[in-house]
């Protein structure tokens, strides 16, 4: 039996009828599948039953985001371990995208700008999530901070977030330059917060690259590929504009649906940090010097 009959045999045991599955290789971090089966069809994807959990994770993040009703997600179908196949699956709503036109960036600025405005499912103010999950092929460390606010933000990127990236760096090898850089940056964080901002805890995507986003044939909005977690609104904006940036009309119906502080871009850099981290362990290569000069800039004050 080969892998589209195996996978195809767990959504009849799962959902009933029959399935038929077609590989897409749409991701380098676990197999997807377009399937068809009871008159629909799904976006599918699977690991081995060791994996359960980041598939799991994500089933999570993405219904967590559809319950504010503010910015479309794809339906989860069902996430499930199957013994017989040896496999985790998450089964999600297909769905069929096309190319933004021009109102697209506007009606995304007003979606993001709600769901960052919405009231966190969890925490009461503090930073974190329930659960780890996954930024990518790297885990996410989601712990909950003690308290709210700046201290309680400053706490969380400095543990959760730069601090757990760098440790994985050392453990990977990573050049002594790098880490040192990132643990001043570490210990320079109160300074990125002296202009008086607040952060808030607003649930955020976490990985909201170019790729995690589109648009529906309707010209709704849609996000997917979710590393959720109750973050300032800052560091989502600031992972938009790390390779490429938001579409045309964002920004201005962003700002109007939720607000941007003065201060945001000389913090741009310090989240761009973990992202570019995250990529030295994914990928190696260029990153590590694209991430030792984004701490020095911010080292110097320059962001």
């Amino acid at each position: 039996m080969n892998d589209s009959e195996t996978l195809a045999r767990s959504l009849t045991r799962r959902f009933g009828g029959r399935w038929s599955a077609q590989p897409l290789r749409a991701s380098s971090f676990c197999s997807t599948w377009h399937a068809r089966g009871r008159g629909m069809d799904a976006f599918v994807k699977s690991l081995p039953m060791s994996s359960a959990p980041v598939l799991e994770a994500e089933a999570d993040g993405l219904d967590a985001l559809a319950a504010t009703r503010t910015v479309a997600v794809p339906a989860v179908h069902g996430c499930w371990c199957d013994e017989e196949a040896g496999l985790a699956v998450l089964a999600m709503q297909w769905m069929t995208l096309r190319l933004p036109d021009a109102g697209f960036g506007e009606r995304f600025g007003r979606a993001l700008g709600a769901l960052h405005r919405a009231l966190p499912p969890a925490g009461g103010g503090c930073f974190g999530w329930h659960r780890d999950n996954m930024l990518g092929g790297t885990p996410q460390r989601n712990r909950w901070s003690a308290h709210g606010g700046r201290n309680g933000w400053i706490a969380f990127v400095a543990h959760e977030r730069l601090g757990a990236l760098n440790a994985r760096l050392a453990h990977r090898g990573a050049p002594a330059a790098l880490r040192a850089a990132v643990d001043q940056v570490i210990a320079a964080l109160p300074g990125c917060f002296d202009d008086g901002y607040a952060p808030r805890a607003s649930l955020v995507h976490g990985d909201l690259w170019s790729g995690n986003w589109a648009m529906l044939t309707d010209g709704t909005p849609v996000v997917y590929d979710p590393a959720v977690s109750c973050s300032d609104a800052e560091a989502e904006l600031a992972m938009m504009e790390l390779f490429g940036g938001p579409p045309s009309g964002f920004w201005q119906a962003y700002r109007q649906a939720a607000g941007l502080h003065e201060g945001y871009p000389r913090r741009r850099a310090l989240y761009q940090l973990y992202h570019l981290l995250n990529h030295v362990l994914l990928f190696g290569g260029s990153y590590e010097q694209q991430a030792l000069a984004c701490a020095h800039r911010l080292l110097k004050g320059s962001g």
